[in-house]
């Protein structure tokens, strides 16, 4: 099963239109949604609430916040709770590059290697 992704509220630009454009025109779409767009997400949700939502809804999350997002989810693990990843964009990266390398994990095969971890991509 591929991987599913959640935007963090600080990815919503250009990797949200990179995603869409890249689901029109090739056959491996990124399943992918946005803090912001769904009812029970709505914008503004507190970080605990978003690593909760993603461990329900089995869904990695994207942020650019690599400042307090990271500890949320070790205090999320700590309580308990799991996550099935959390994928922190390096500042400066490229979007086609971030892009690229959310299509290939996403089509990895092994879901579970990226549980609990903080991934710096790309």
């Amino acid at each position: 099963m591929a991987l599913r992704y959640l935007l963090d509220e600080n990815v919503r630009g250009a990797l949200w239109i990179a995603i869409a454009r890249h689901n029109e025109l090739a056959g491996n779409q990124v399943d992918a949604r946005r803090v912001g767009d769904l009812r029970d997400l709505p914008l503004g949700s507190d970080d605990p609430d978003i690593l909760r939502w993603c461990e329900r809804e089995d869904r990695v999350l994207i942020t650019f916040d690599h400042d307090t997002m990271p500890r949320f989810l070790r205090d999320h693990v700590e309580a308990g709770g799991h996550l099935p990843g959390m994928f922190v964009v390096r500042p400066r990266s490229r979007v086609r590059d971030i892009l690229a390398w959310l299509v290939e994990a996403a089509d990895s095969g092994d879901d579970d290697q990226w549980r609990d971890q903080v991934v710096f991509v790309p």
